[in-house]
C-alpha cells in the first residue's frame, strides 16, 4: 500500500514559509482597502459609484500587469517576480503621503494601482511557485493550505481599517459635510485634511513593512527557480490555453468568484447602513466576523479536500452561496446581514481551488496561465462599479437598491457552481 506524497517536504520548508507569508500581505492590502470605499465617498463627498472607482483601480492593477508579470516570471524566475512584486507594492504605498496632501481622487487611485501591480507580481508567482512545491497529486490542497494564511493577513486588514482608519475619521455624516462646504469652505478643508492624513498613515506603515520584507528576499539564500526553460512561443501558448476547456472555463469561474468576494465584502457596510441604520464603525465589525467565519472555513474546507472531490466540494459551496444570497435579497432586517456575513464561509475554499483546477493539465503553459487567472482578478474591478449603481437607486423591481444589488452576487455562485460541477463531472 503506497503512502500518500508528502505536502511539503523539509528540504523546502524554509521557502513554503517565505512564500506564503506573501499570501498574508496581499491580503491585508486587499482588505484594508475594501472599507475605503465608503471611507472616501464621505470624505470626498463622492457617490457609491465613485467611491466604487477605488475597486477599479485597485483590481485593474492586477489586469494590467498579470501578462508583463509572467513573462518576466518566464525569463528571471519566482523569486526575481517576487522581489519586483514587493517593491511595486511598497512604493505604491509610499505614494499615499503625496496623495493625500491635495484633495484630489485621482492621485490615490493611481497609489492603488501601482500598489496592485505590485500584487500582481506576487500572485503570479507565489501561487505556481507554490504549487510546483511538491506532487502534482497534492498541489491544490498546497495551495490551500498556503492560502490559509491570505485571511490572516485579511483580518488586520480589516481590524486596522476598523480601528485605525474608520474609528478615527470625523464624525459628521455626509450631509453635514455637505452643509459645512457650503457654509464655512475653510472649516470644511481642515476637516478634509484630516481625514486623509488619517486614510495615509496605515499605508504608509504597510509599505515600510512590505519594504523590509524585500530586503528579506533579497538577502536570505532560497531556490531562485525559473518557471520553465522551454523556449517561448506566445502564440502557441495561448493556443493550448484557450483549447483547454478546464482552464478556459476556470478563468471564467476566477472572474466571477473575484467579483462576488469583492462585492461581499465591500457592500457589508452599505447593507448595515443603508438597511439597518448601523453606523460604519460597527458595520465594519460585521465584515471581520465574516473574515473570520472565512478564515476558519479556509482551515476546514482544506481538510476536507483530503476525502472530497474538489470540484464537487467547490459546486457545493457554490450552491450554498446560492441559498444564502436569496436571504440576502429577500429577507429584511438583521437576518438578511447575517445572511451576508455567512456567505464568506462558502467563499473560503473558492479562490485556491479554481486555481488549482484550472492549471491542473496546462504543463508548461504554467506561468501563462496563471496570469491568465491573475488577470480574471478584474471581475474585482468590473462587477463591484455595477452593484454600486443599483445601490445609488432607491428602489429597483419593488426591493430597495442595495438589496437589489446582489443579484450579482447570486449570477456568479452560479457560474461557480456550474465549474465545480464540470470540474468532477466531466474534467476529472
Amino acid at each position: 500500500m503506497s503512502n500518500k506524497p508528502t505536502l511539503v517536504s523539509r528540504q523546502i520548508l524554509v521557502s513554503f514559509i517565505l512564500v506564503t507569508s506573501l499570501f498574508a500581505l496581499w491580503g491585508f492590502a486587499n482588505d484594508i482597502t475594501n472599507p475605503m470605499v465608503r471611507a472616501f465617498s464621505k470624505v470626498l463627498l463622492m457617490n457609491n459609484f465613485q467611491g466604487s472607482l477605488i475597486q477599479f483601480a485597485f483590481y485593474g492593477g492586477y489586469f494590467a500587469m498579470a501578462f508583463v508579470a509572467a513573462y518576466f516570471i518566464k525569463r528571471f524566475g519566482y523569486k526575481s517576480g517576487i522581489v519586483i512584486g514587493l517593491a511595486l507594492y511598497a512604493s505604491g504605498a509610499f505614494l499615499f503621503y503625496p496623495s493625500s496632501l491635495g484633495t484630489s481622487f485621482w492621485p490615490f487611485l493611481v497609489s492603488y494601482f501601482i500598489l496592485t501591480c505590485g500584487l500582481s507580481f506576487l500572485e503570479t508567482s507565489a501561487n505556481p511557485y507554490i504549487l510546483s512545491m511538491g506532487d502534482a497529486e497534492t498541489a491544490t490542497q498546497r495551495l490551500n493550505l498556503s492560502q490559509s494564511f491570505n485571511p490572516i493577513g485579511s483580518l488586520i486588514g480589516m481590524f486596522t481599517a476598523q480601528q485605525l482608519i474608520l474609528a478615527r475619521l470625523n464624525e459628521a455624516p455626509f450631509e453635514e459635510r455637505f452643509a459645512l462646504r457650503e457654509a464655512d469652505p475653510q472649516i470644511f478643508y481642515a476637516l478634509q485634511a484630516h481625514d486623509l492624513k488619517v486614510i495615509r498613515d496605515p499605508y504608509v506603515a504597510i509599505g515600510t513593512v512590505v519594504l523590509v520584507m524585500m530586503i528579506v528576499f533579497l538577502l536570505v539564500k532560497m531556490p531562485n527557480v525559473k518557471a520553465d526553460s522551454q523556449p517561448l512561443n506566445v502564440k502557441a501558448t495561448f493556443q493550448r490555453l484557450l483549447s483547454n476547456a478546464s482552464y478556459r472555463e476556470g478563468v471564467v469561474a476566477q472572474f466571477f468568484y473575484v467579483g462576488v468576494q469583492i462585492m461581499c465584502w465591500t457592500f457589508i457596510i452599505h447593507y448595515a447602513e443603508m438597511e439597518l441604520g448601523i453606523s460604519n464603525q460597527v458595520a465594519q465589525l460585521y465584515n471581520i466576523a465574516a473574515m473570520c467565519i472565512f478564515c476558519c472555513s479556509r482551515f476546514v474546507c482544506t481538510y476536507l479536500l483530503r476525502f472530497v472531490n474538489a470540484g464537487k466540494l467547490l459546486q457545493i459551496l457554490a450552491l450554498c452561496g446560492v441559498m444564502l444570497v436569496c436571504g440576502v435579497v429577500f429577507v429584511k432586517g438583521i437576518f438578511g446581514l447575517y445572511c451576508l456575513v455567512a456567505i464568506s464561509a462558502c467563499m473560503s475554499l473558492m479562490f485556491p481551488t479554481i486555481y488549482g483546477l484550472a492549471l491542473k493539465n496546462v504543463g508548461h503553459d504554467t506561468e501563462f496561465g496563471a496570469a491568465g487567472l491573475i488577470m480574471s482578478i478584474v471581475g474585482g474591478s468590473i462587477l463591484p462599479p455595477l452593484q454600486a449603481l443599483m445601490i445609488d437607486q432607491p428602489t429597483i423591481c419593488g426591493l430597495s437598491g442595495v438589496r437589489f444589488s446582489f443579484v450579482l452576487p447570486f449570477v456568479c455562485f452560479v457560474v461557480i457552481a456550474v465549474y465545480g460541477y464540470r470540474s468532477h463531472k466531466i474534467f476529472s
